[in-house]
């Protein structure tokens, strides 16, 4: 399992970032490497931000020097999204979980073994977040019919979209972590404008099922000293609580929202027109 740890910056500092400097602190851009597990491990709330990718041997979910910790879970929540074209199996102590493209799966805290079995059809593809919990809540698998859905946005601004709220918790019990995805329709191509921040709690984005060729442009900063970093599919972007999270692409996408911190009200944003934007 190959971990790497990301800091939190400064408001200040990131002013004057370089392109370099941004995409090193922010951009996550290798997710996913064959039969390996890996994850980027953020001191913003301490989120993990991870990749699964195997098919033909079985993966285990360990600890790492960071945690300090017996096991992966013995303080942390996780959940799983399938990001691939084919079932993943997974194996939660003794309980086996299958989940079909992108449903997703809640592990508490306490558990003492997951492991990502291969699969008869293809290859398994895995995006997680993991955080902190305080208590232990049950697992819980979640299909998109399971998830609170939400529709957004207008072709004429460009941004019509579909929000799954999966792993929330008007869905499923957890401690602070938060995932959704969010689906846009075919000639959309901006997310999540009008912007917003939200000083409760962090937020990392996942961008898959981009079409080949194609790229997105994330925006991040403040409201008044925004940033742009671009990026390819089966890229994530770490977002600090000061930050807008926005994006627009050369053709539309999916992205995958993963939100911790202290406050588990979706609706709890401060929202920026978009004639605010700097």
């Amino acid at each position: 399992m190959n971990n790497y740890t990301r800091y939190s910056t400064h408001p200040n500092d990131v002013k004057n970032y370089g392109t370099e400097e941004l995409r090193e602190h922010f951009l996550i851009e290798n997710l996913f490497e064959p039969e390996q597990i890996k994850l980027v491990y953020s001191l913003e709330d301490r989120l993990i931000i991870g990749g699964i990718q195997l098919k033909h041997k079985t993966l285990i979910l360990e600890t790492f020097e960071q945690l300090k910790s017996e096991v992966f879970l013995e303080r942390r929540e996780i959940g799983l999204i399938n990001v691939g074209k084919w079932k993943a199996n997974i194996m939660v102590d003794s309980e086996l979980y299958t989940l079909l493209p992108k449903e997703a799966l809640y592990i508490g805290r306490g558990i003492q073994e997951v492991k990502f079995l291969p699969n008869e059809e293809g290859e398994t593809k895995l995006y997680f977040n993991s955080a902190p919990a305080h208590c232990s809540y049950p697992t819980k698998k979640v299909t998109k019919e399971d998830a609170e859905v939400v529709e957004l946005g207008s072709m004429e601004n460009a941004n019509k979209r579909t929000i799954y709220k999966l792993l929330v918790n008007s869905v499923v019990t957890t401690c602070q972590l938060q995932m959704g995805m969010t689906e846009l329709h075919p000639g959309s191509v901006w997310n999540t404008m009008p912007a917003h921040t939200h000083d409760r709690r962090m937020e990392a984005y996942f961008y898959f099922d981009l079409e080949e060729g194609q790229t997105v442009c994330h925006f991040m900063g403040q409201p008044q000293e925004t940033r742009h970093i671009w990026l390819q599919g089966e890229q994530a972007v770490i977002s600090p609580p000061w930050s807008i999270h926005s994006g627009v692409g050369t053709s539309n996408y999916t992205f995958i929202w993963g939100m911790a911190g202290e406050n588990l009200d979706y609706g709890d944003m401060d929202s920026i027109k978009p004639k605010d934007l700097k």
